[in-house]
């Protein structure tokens, strides 16, 4: 009576493609206090991998049982849901991903706020029919400054112009970049990489200013390219998102903005020259600018599936969907917390989005709010500070990771309330708490992050499958 008590019925299936790794799909009992790390030697037993040898070794596996991970005893799971002991689970496995491990950190002379990374594989190297040798990260930085880094930490431009903080950087094909900062201007930068040369002939000084984009009236928070139809988005605290293409030539021209007493009584010498060094760049204004938000907008980014659409987050609480053909927002969905960070999971129809509430929430955009207040049926805890940055993850539909104030970056599964990995700084020292700004997940170099330990950081799991 008491072995009837304490054991369950399971079903194990699998979408392994690896037809090596399926076990009979006969249902067996096994005890009802197996967790995750159990069931993983059960189907290893059954596969045969429990040896020393490569093709024997074992595997660790995930498992699901309602589409959600388990992360519990099987004991819990059915306590938790109201189920008996006699109740058949179907329980599906799948491969773990392995904890990201340390791989190298670059270092920069200020805190770091912003990255972006491009690769073989990035739109705007796909789609501009050039090819790369290895991936290259960009850093935006307190100092004003954006830095190029190689695979090796060396930075092999800076991109200096700014007059304040960088908050936001992007590659937008391999001799182009913009960045934008708390000096309210977009800039657009000529690079090359690899031998190839500036788009344009007339521009061949590379790590210069091809143009300034100005629109905003008060610092810019980020920034979102599309390399299918060359437009790029960024957000402000002006409570806008402005619209911009990535051709110069697209834009009308306007005359430098005159900077006001106060900007000029606290310039430092360096700002000022800078600023009448400026005077002959060209500058543009905004294709369209997008009204609607009453506090500062903190991230706009495209929908991956539709060109045409864009979504905004604000620290008025709210979620904006915006017809970017129109220029006008068609759906607002209102939170009870100031919103930091938005990245879209587009398999799932999913938008993630964090919030000042350390808490991360999804939502699907498909569904209309009508601008009434919406709690998420799913909440993501683990961090303790704001989530000010998320990247999904480039290989699994259902991951990604989050950055936060707290000094870490955690890796999430969306069929998880719960983080499956968290990445602290190796440069933490004792008594110091540092805060991460940025990070990207890139499929080539893995998990990138960089905040006020002044140091770029990757992570990545060595056994990870893509």
């Amino acid at each position: 009576m008491t072995e009837d008590i304490s054991q369950v019925k399971i079903k194990l299936v699998s979408k392994e493609e690896d037809e090596t790794l399926r076990v009979p799909e006969a249902p067996l009992f096994v005890p009802v206090s197996l967790k995750r790390y159990g069931l993983s030697e059960v189907v290893n037993h059954l596969l045969g991998r429990d040896g020393q040898a490569e093709e024997t070794r074992p595997i660790s596996f995930d498992f699901l049982i309602g589409e959600k991970l388990l992360r519990t005893t099987l004991d819990d799971y059915l306590v938790k849901n109201g189920l008996s002991n006699e109740t058949l689970l179907e329980v599906e496995y799948t491969r773990s991903a392995l904890p990201p491990s340390f791989l190298a950190a670059f270092s920069n002379d200020d805190w770091i706020s912003s990255l972006d990374i491009i690769n073989r594989d990035s739109p705007s190297v796909q789609s501009s029919n050039m090819s790369l040798l290895e991936p290259k990260i960009i850093s935006g930085s307190y100092d004003g400054v954006v830095r190029r880094y190689n695979m090796s930490g060396k930075v092999e431009t800076q991109f200096v112009g700014h007059s304040g903080p960088v908050k936001a950087v992007s590659w937008i094909s391999p001799t182009r970049i913009v960045s934008a900062g708390n000096d309210r201007q977009v800039r657009l930068w000529k690079t090359s990489l690899e031998g190839h040369l500036p788009d344009d002939e007339n521009d061949t000084e590379v790590g210069k200013t091809l143009a300034i984009l100005e629109g905003h009236k008060a610092p810019v928070s980020s920034l979102a390219v599309n390399s299918s139809t060359n437009r790029i988005l960024s957000s402000g605290y002006d409570n806008v998102v402005c619209v911009w293409s990535t051709n110069y030539k697209d834009m009308s021209t306007v005359q430098a903005s005159e900077l006001d007493d106060k900007t000029l009584s606290t310039a430092s010498k360096k700002r000022k020259k800078m600023a009448i060094q400026d005077e002959s760049i060209r500058r543009r204004s905004p294709l369209a600018i997008l009204e609607g938000h009453s506090q500062p907008v903190e991230q706009v980014i495209f929908d991956e599936l539709d060109s045409s659409v864009a979504y905004s987050v604000s620290q008025d609480h709210t979620i904006k969907t915006w017809d970017l053909v129109t220029s006008r927002c068609v759906d607002t969905r209102t939170t009870g917390y100031s919103l930091l960070s938005i990245v879209q999971l587009p398999s799932l129809n999913l938008l993630a989005c964090g919030s000042s509430a350390r808490h991360i929430n999804l939502y699907d955009p498909r569904i209309s709010s009508n601008a009434t207040e919406q709690t998420s049926n799913i909440k993501l805890t683990g961090h303790t500070n704001f989530v000010v940055g998320l990247s999904k993850c480039p290989y699994n539909d259902n991951m990604f990771a989050s950055c936060s104030h707290d000094g870490t970056v955690k890796v999430w599964d969306v069929r998880s309330e719960r983080p499956l990995y968290t990445i602290t700084r190796e440069s933490e020292t004792p008594g110091t708490k540092n805060k991460v700004f940025a990070v990207s997940w890139d499929k080539e170099i893995g998990i990138v992050s960089g905040g006020s330990d002044k140091k770029i950081q990757i992570n990545k799991g060595t056994d990870l499958v893509k």
